[in-house]
């Protein structure tokens, strides 16, 4: 199937809007000296892994958003849709600059589950949006759970 020019840009559009606000927001909240002086779990990983996973999620993210997207801009999914990036993109600032793991663990659960909400909606739908959100699902369930042993451990 031959993408026509302005799908492509609308699909590139989408890319830039994710990952471009993804990486701003992981350059503007970098992991310093408090979080390099938190207590962490044994399973936590190592620092670099972050930026590559979330990168290639942030991919995912916007090819699932621009998917739902031509289906609809005002329907159910594109509303998850849009408060799952939103929810994301506020974490980072929360956690790493505001330096308050306990609300960090609230809007990480409520990403889950506005995940997760995406995840069953789109499946009657869009088979192929549902599924990109599996692993985002299982990174942020990680996550959550990383999250909630700093918050006990601090």
């Amino acid at each position: 199937m031959k993408m026509r020019a302005a799908e492509l840009g609308s699909l590139l559009l989408f890319v830039a809007l994710v990952l471009g606000g993804g990486l701003i927001i992981g350059f503007a909240t970098v992991p310093g000296a408090w979080y390099a002086a938190l207590s962490k779990p044994p399973f936590s990983p190592p620092n670099w892994i972050f930026a590559p996973v979330w990168s290639m999620l942030y991919i995912i993210i916007a090819i699932a958003g621009w998917r739902v997207w031509r289906e609809g801009r005002n329907n159910l999914p594109m509303k998850l849709w849009w408060g799952q990036l939103a929810l994301n993109f506020v974490w980072s600032p929360i956690f790493f600059s505001g330096h308050r793991i306990d609300i960090a663990l609230g809007v990480i659960v409520l990403l889950l589950m506005t995940i997760v909400g995406f995840i069953m909606i789109t499946w009657r739908w869009d088979k192929i949006a549902s599924l990109l959100f599996a692993p985002y699902a299982v990174w942020v369930a990680f996550a959550s759970v990383l999250n909630g042993a700093i918050w006990l451990l601090n």
